[in-house]
């Protein structure tokens, strides 16, 4: 036993479970953790926004294999943060927000930013803790790890009264607990064989976390010999490489008509990792007849509609190596197979989109996703927030290599500049682009002072309309020729990139966008490329 903190134990503790960064804004709520991560290994990424370092918490959990850490304090701290627990929960990502409180003592008073942490975020985390014990917290962290990562994944939210962070104990860490990764039994793969040598028209539907290189190259590989098309969840959609020729698009916002249909004309869906939720479904319309077989390790399948005829309870990259070991007898109609993968090269071959406006000193987005898409290194990781802007790079750029996209699944704006600095910082060497409506910019565009300050390189693009352009197309259909508080008044974007010490430049046309691309990869600095764009234009054009 050694004589410590609990405030340092937690550090310790953190350390030992393989932990490289935290991300926060501190607060004085948790001075001794601060201190124990004075010498610590453990890198502190200091934030702009509660939020900011809440979003960065949720890309680290997003893209690598441990849980992302934030830390925030009382009152304020925990609201400004909130917005990473919703999203990751209903995302199903790994992330721990500690959150300092005030003492113990004070408790039922009102005091200074005081809130009940457990009424907060109890109906949002998959666990809310205080530690009450000192003694305790080397377990209480490794709890946390444990319970995030196992089953469905989400977030732990742990309060720290900071009166309990400086007793001291004679406590060590313990021994990090490991998360089973369950493969599927014999029985139930046979069982699932039997029903896909039954199947017409078989579709894996993949999605959530766990994906591996490995598993997303076997999956495709053995749904490529056995003429099974495989479609990704919202924004899952570097599941599978997309030079598989069973990759066939993706479900939910922007995906094309032709893929939404493959659920209805499915007689069997397999559902790896993710389950029939709204948005993937059209809103609980779509796929609702098939035989449906689960994979997924949640034993409740939180947030499933409708039918399931097999749920396995296993590990998605257990269960893609395991059913690539199989040779299945799958004899899928003629053609499935094959129009399936048509029709996802054609949509997500990019064309202009036009100009339909007054303006035409204006970027057109199908153009510069072209350009992007040469220009970009094959392993880029991807972040964007929620918008019209989203719908371009999900529709046109192609992910070939795993853990190559951060973005919101709930929808959440500010998440792409935060998920950028943390996905730079988790994989420095390799390339990370944005692409930022500028109301989602906006809402955390400050942590390029973060990024400044810790080394992360990115690319953003700044997509620049003026408008919410989501609810102005809603407003439009509702509420036609009434616009109403969608109206934006925006900053110059790369002056701004710029007064933070980053690179930035206008690019009034689309094609001075892989010239002024390459300037931006060359200076070798966070980077942000404005681009206008015609406020009419509101998605990709169809085709």
């Amino acid at each position: 036993m050694s004589t410590t903190t609990a405030g340092h134990l937690i550090v310790e503790q953190l350390e030992r479970a393989g932990i490289k960064r935290v991300y926060g804004v501190p607060g004085e709520s948790y001075l001794d953790v601060l201190d124990g991560l004075h010498d610590s290994s453990i890198e502190t990424i200091v934030t702009r926004h509660e939020g900011g370092a809440g979003f960065m918490a949720l890309a680290e959990g997003r893209l690598t294999e441990l849980p992302g850490v934030a830390m925030v304090t009382r009152g304020p701290g925990a609201a400004n943060a909130f917005i990473a627990i919703h999203t990751a929960h209903q995302d199903a990502t790994p992330m721990i927000l500690f959150v300092g409180l005030i003492p113990v003592a004070d408790r039922g008073r009102e005091s200074f930013q005081e809130f009940d942490i457990n009424a907060w975020f109890g109906s949002t985390a998959k666990k809310v803790v205080t530690l009450d014990d000192a003694a305790s917290a080397a377990r209480v962290v490794d709890d946390a790890i444990f319970t995030s990562l196992s089953g469905r994944p989400g977030p732990v939210v742990i309060g720290l009264p900071e009166d309990v962070l400086v007793h001291t104990i004679d406590e060590d860490t313990v021994e990090p607990r490991k998360v089973s990764r369950p493969g599927p039994s014999a029985a139930a793969l046979a069982e699932l064989e039997t029903r896909l040598a039954a199947a017409n028209k078989p579709l894996i539907v993949v999605g959530g976390e766990g994906w591996t290189k490995e598993s997303g190259d076997a999956l495709a590989a053995w749904a490529a010999r056995h003429n099974v098309p495989v479609v990704a969840d919202f924004r899952a959609y570097d599941a599978v490489p997309h030079s598989s020729e069973s990759y066939a698009g993706f479900l939910g916002y922007g995906r094309s008509d032709v893929t939404a249909a493959l659920l209805d004309d499915a007689d069997l869906l397999v559902f790896l990792g993710c389950v029939r939720g709204d948005v993937l479904s059209d809103g609980y319309t779509r796929g609702l007849k098939a035989t449906t077989v689960v994979v997924n390790p949640d034993p409740d399948l939180l947030g499933h509609f409708g039918r399931v005829d097999q749920h396995l309870t296993a590990d998605v990259s257990a269960f893609s190596l395991a059913i690539a070991d199989t040779d299945s007898a799958v004899r899928p109609a003629a053609g499935w197979f094959q129009d399936a993968r048509a029709s996802y090269l054609k949509f997500s071959a990019a064309q202009p989109d036009g100009v339909h406006g007054v303006d035409t000193n204006t970027v057109d987005l199908g153009v510069v996703m072209e350009i992007l898409k040469q220009e970009m290194d094959d392993d880029a990781v991807l972040t964007f927030g929620a918008g019209n802007h989203a719908l371009w790079p999900a529709r046109y750029l192609k992910h070939d290599s795993a853990n190559s996209l951060a973005a919101p699944r709930n929808g959440a704006m500010g998440m792409g500049i935060p998920a950028a600095v943390a996905a730079s910082l988790a994989y420095p060497g390799r390339q990370v682009i944005s692409v930022a409506g500028d109301g989602c910019f906006m809402m955390n565009g400050q942590e390029i002072a973060t990024a400044m300050g810790h080394g992360a390189r990115f690319i953003v693009l700044v997509v620049d309309n003026g408008i919410f352009a989501t609810i102005r197309e809603h407003q439009e259909a509702h509420y036609p020729g009434r616009p109403s508080g969608t109206h934006m008044t925006n900053p110059d974007f790369a002056a701004l990139a710029r007064s933070y010490g980053g690179y930035g430049e206008r690019v009034d046309r689309a094609e001075d966008f892989a010239a002024a691309f390459r300037r931006a990869v060359d200076s070798g600095l966070p980077a942000v490329l404005h681009l206008p764009q015609d406020p009419t234009t509101r998605s990709p054009k169809s085709n």
